[in-house]
């Protein structure tokens, strides 16, 4: 009933946040992942616990900020500030996802979100990247691009002069503009990397690495796509540049990208097996035999053993005399 509540009560955001996916090349990830989260609380089914009761405190933060973000776009917008699509959608997305969070914690308790805290942390993967944020973002992967080129440019040989973005080679110059930064490319490929780190590895710190080895990754990979074109255009034609591996040749670098990711993550594993065996090895072997045997030492006290084994030898033994006496008996 939350749900429905809370998501009829942004019904136009939400359909607007559709739309974006569908028709903006940089979030059309968007939609898929509510299906991913669905499909990871899935799994988790099993080792739901039963509530213990509201967990006010999470669930108070949560609200707030919610409200609070809520709050702060509507003054925003009573003060005059006309906000971009993007930014109008970022907030509320995250109002909505706070929200919703936030009554979860106060109706089920903290016992079964902390199952599905992965889940319902990938949720928020559905937030647009606001405008200030895109752009400093897209110009920091914009100048890593360039850099990188430029150093296969020169290790290859190629005569370069490069003036920030700009790069002139033999014959001709190119410049690496933002539409070449890779910014979708490398969000993708940290949704990939932070998913696959969730399932397949169970160190924080391994996560945690393979999740930020996305950033040099993208850098190089794309500075890697400048060469490549750089090269045709000198070797073949510069009419390369208006060619298709230019204009859509992203996917493949994309999937070139995934190889070194996923050796570095087939790496991890094979370490945190290792680190698994070494520890069980420092482990001593826990013998219930041993464990549950009794400790009774009999030669404690031999004195007293003696006396007892002797005393209990000695019933119904007659004592002395006694034979005698019950013979003489009269009749």
């Amino acid at each position: 009933m939350l749900v429905v509540l809370l998501t009829a009560s942004f019904g136009r955001p939400l359909w607007d946040l559709a739309q974006l996916s569908l028709h903006n090349g940089m979030y059309s990830h968007i939609l898929l992942i509510p299906c991913v989260s669905l499909y990871l609380a899935w799994l988790k089914k099993g080792e739901l616990a039963p509530g213990t009761g509201p967990a006010w405190r999470p669930a108070a933060l949560l609200l707030s900020a919610g409200l609070i973000t809520l709050a702060g776009y509507w003054l925003g917008l009573r003060s005059g500030w006309r906000p971009q699509t993007v930014d109008y959608l970022a907030l509320m997305t995250l109002s909505y996802l706070c929200l919703l969070l936030g009554g979860c914690f106060a109706l089920f308790g903290a016992a079964p979100l902390r199952t599905l805290a992965f889940p319902a942390a990938f949720l928020f993967f559905t937030v647009p990247l606001p405008d200030f944020l895109y752009g400093r973002v897209e110009d920091f992967l914009q100048q890593g691009s360039a850099e990188a080129a430029y150093w296969f440019l020169k290790l290859s040989g190629t005569p370069i002069y490069r003036q920030g973005t700009a790069l002139q080679l033999p014959g001709f110059g190119l410049e690496v503009a933002p539409e070449c930064s890779g910014i979708h490319s490398s969000l993708v490929l940290l949704i990939t990397s932070v998913l696959a780190g969730h399932l397949l590895l169970r160190s924080r710190w391994t996560k945690s690495v393979l999740a930020l080895a996305v950033i040099p990754l993208g850098i190089v990979r794309n500075g890697l796509r400048i060469f490549t074109l750089g090269q045709l255009c000198i070797h073949v034609s510069p009419a390369m540049m208006n060619s298709d591996l230019h204009r859509r040749g992203g996917p493949l670098f994309f999937t070139i990208s995934l190889a070194p990711l996923f050796f570095l993550l087939l790496y991890f594993r094979k370490l945190e097996h290792r680190n698994r065996q070494v520890e069980s090895s420092k482990t001593p072997p826990f013998s219930p035999a041993l464990s549950l045997a009794p400790t009774t030492d009999l030669s404690a006290n031999p004195v007293r053993r003696c006396d007892g084994v002797a005393r209990r030898a000695g019933r119904g033994q007659p004592r002395d005399g006694e034979g005698q006496k019950a013979t003489r008996r009269p009749k």
